[in-house]
């Protein structure tokens, strides 16, 4: 039904892009869609939402092959392009510009016109929301990106520090409407994650501006404690059940990593994945992975029959290794994929409690509840005996595809348990948090990426195979991949725009600077 529901709204939007030069005679067509019924129920707006929904998320050049693998969440068994390129942090794709522009902000321009001329405000503020949900995890990649300016000649972009300071300024724009029409239902027909329910929107209102206050909290912490603080107090509260937790629909298309696993082969479990969640003996791992189809792989541990490979291997043939785990079975039958959750949430307000923002809780009583929501998400039952093991680490990982030899092997860099220590320091019980964190956001690694860039944590193997250079930026050996480049568009038909922004990075346009809020202490309190 929701596929039928998606097909009606593209081609309401088709037919709203379309030109009518001729419109009179079509006009004549007692079939043809008319202005009445275009208006009726919000057609004539509610139709771009579902598309800039849906492309929130990339596919497989844009995600899976970028963070996916940079994160370690995925691995590719592919030599593409001879086996260098993003995954060895030689840039070959840089795409996910193109998505956010082209799907999200310019149709957002679009509707919030036609919305502001018909006064329908509750729909502009849900076009800003998503182009907010879009924005943050563009600027995730490229660092300053155009957005107050957006539309205008030139295309001026902003700095990190204009831009999040933007983000703030328009959430509370977002909030305001939405707190005046809380029992409005004109979004009903259009919103698959809530049905329309404004309160529920509200939440992740709340939850997004605590997210980028937690980003920006080492680079700006003063105004990263005012934000967080005030997500943290208002009375709409947070995303803090499943419940509540925000997906994004599928509209009955494939999930994309199922096409890209099972359709063409081109990505498996990662043996990050496989260090972390058996060694740690989670049982997320069955909701994530489908053991792997050779039992010879795993001698190292026979109970947990799955194998992950290397980001940044020697890859020879992709045949050598597409005998390794594949993602879950589960998921071809999956109808939405996760953008926000009540874990998350809770992890968001355990690292808050760590730097003493008000309203934030204890961070043991959040860190744990972490835990307990994204077991109950994934349906991996209780997670009581998995909180209290204080002795279980990561393992150390073998290639046995490339034995003999410790090519593409690690030894794990993680000393740290899952079990709580409240008299531990800081830094220890920000490293449980976040690798609980990055667990947790399993195929959506866009903020686990920021995560990792930002604290160093979880402590991930560094990429087996190096091919960076000075045609995108020197990644050292012990090191990891800190942006994506300017795509290439840009650089040559907004050369001048491009070299401000350049200037606002504060070093080269290159994979090697670091984002405002990466801020390369070794200290994160």
């Amino acid at each position: 039904m929701k596929k039928i529901i998606y097909i009606f709204l593209t081609a309401l939007l088709f037919n709203l892009s379309a030109c009518t030069d001729d419109f009179e005679k079509l006009n004549e067509n007692p079939y043809q869609i008319t202005d009445e019924s275009l208006t009726q129920d919000f057609n004539n707006v509610g139709a771009f939402y579902p598309p800039m929904l849906k492309n929130l998320f990339g596919h497989q050049i844009e995600h899976n092959l970028s963070h996916d693998s940079w994160v370690r969440h995925l691995g590719t068994p592919t030599p593409f392009v001879g086996g260098i390129n993003n995954t060895t942090y030689y840039i070959r794709w840089n795409t996910y510009w193109n998505r956010i522009y082209n799907s999200i902000m310019s149709p957002s321009a679009q509707v919030m016109k036609v919305a502001e001329a018909e006064g329908y405000p509750v729909f502009v503020e849900w076009a800003k929301l998503i182009r907010i949900l879009g924005m943050s995890r563009l600027t995730a990649y490229h660092g300053p990106v155009i957005f107050t300016k957006f539309g205008q000649e030139p295309a001026l972009y902003d700095s990190e520090p204009v831009l999040y300071n933007a983000f703030f300024t328009q959430l509370d724009e977002i909030q305001a409407v939405f707190n005046a029409n809380m029992d409005y239902a004109g979004l009903a027909k259009f919103d698959a994650s809530y049905g329309g329910d404004i309160e529920q929107w509200n939440r992740l209102v709340n939850s997004m501006r605590l997210r980028l206050a937690i980003r920006i909290s080492k680079a700006n912490p003063a105004l990263a404690k005012t934000q967080g603080e005030k997500a943290l107090s208002e009375p709409g509260g947070l995303i803090e059940s499943n419940a509540d937790n925000f997906m994004v629909s599928l509209y009955g298309d494939v999930f994309p990593p199922v096409t890209i696993s099972f359709g063409w082969g081109d990505t498996r479990m990662s043996a990050s994945m496989e260090s972390i969640l058996i060694g740690y003996k989670d049982p997320r791992v069955a909701k994530f992975f489908d053991p792997a189809s050779d039992d010879t792989l795993y001698p190292d541990h026979p109970d947990y029959p799955y194998k992950g490979i290397r980001n940044g291997a020697v890859l020879v043939a992709k045949d050598d290794r597409l005998s390794f785990s594949n993602i879950s079975s589960d998921f071809k039958s999956v109808e939405n994929r996760r953008f926000f959750t009540a874990a998350e949430v809770k992890f968001l307000k355990a690292e808050a409690a760590l730097r003493g923002w008000n309203g934030a809780g204890s961070a043991w009583e959040n860190y744990e509840a972490g835990v307990n929501s994204s077991f109950e998400d994934w349906g991996a039952g209780s997670a009581a005996a998995y909180l209290a093991d204080n002795t279980s680490l990561p393992l150390n990982y073998n290639d046995p595809k490339a034995d003999p030899g410790p090519i593409n092997d690690f030894v794990t860099r993680i000393s740290n348990t899952v079990a709580w220590d409240d008299g531990a320091s800081n830094e220890i019980k920000l490293e449980k948090i976040i690798t609980q964190k990055w667990i947790n956001a399993y195929t959506n690694s866009i903020e686990p990426w920021v995560d990792h860039r930002r604290t160093g944590y979880p402590k991930l193997p560094y990429n087996y195979k190096n091919d960076s250079s000075a045609d995108w930026g020197v990644i050292p050996a012990n090191e990891f991949l800190k942006r994506q480049v300017f795509v290439t568009s840009q650089r040559e038909n907004n050369a001048s725009s491009v070299a401000e922004a350049t200037g606002f990075l504060g070093g080269p346009d290159l994979i090697s600077t670091r984002l405002w809020w990466d801020t390369g202490s070794a200290s994160n309190f």
